[in-house]
């Protein structure tokens, strides 16, 4: 989205942001791109408020990106008949929260990605806030 866009108040639509989603797990590297063969992505518009309450937060309107299976560090070779993981982006807490940063659309998008891939892997919040700490 350019900045143009922006300021006449264009709004991304949820395809558009499941086309910056793809593009960034296209541009992730190997081995971490090989691992999410099985991921599904998918946009909605928000949470509902059970989905929010089950990750700590008060409002849907917090939760902006959710990564709901079984991390690839917990996972064991006896286990099967389970659902495949899935990345779910919210698209109104993204459009909420874009209005209120200087940052990109396409930035803010691949950002929420990136970390729901983190818990992929079995990085917790707190890992990944630290990692970003040190790469500022």
């Amino acid at each position: 989205m350019t900045p143009s866009e922006r300021l006449a108040g264009r709004r991304p639509t949820e395809e558009e942001i499941a086309a910056i989603a793809r593009r960034t797990l296209d541009r992730l590297p190997s081995p971490f791109a090989e691992s999410l063969g099985d991921v599904v992505l998918l946009v909605e518009p928000v949470a509902d408020i059970e989905t929010a309450r089950s990750v700590g937060l008060d409002h849907p309107m917090h939760l902006s990106g959710l990564y709901q299976g079984i991390p690839l560090n917990h996972r064991s070779v006896e286990q099967s008949g389970t659902l495949p993981d899935k990345i779910t982006l919210y698209s109104r807490p993204i459009l909420a929260e874009w209005r209120s940063t200087p940052v990109s659309f396409d930035e803010l998008v691949a950002h929420i990605v990136i970390h729901e891939v983190g818990h992929h892997f079995g990085f917790s919040d707190d890992d990944m806030h630290a990692l970003e700490d040190e790469a500022e």
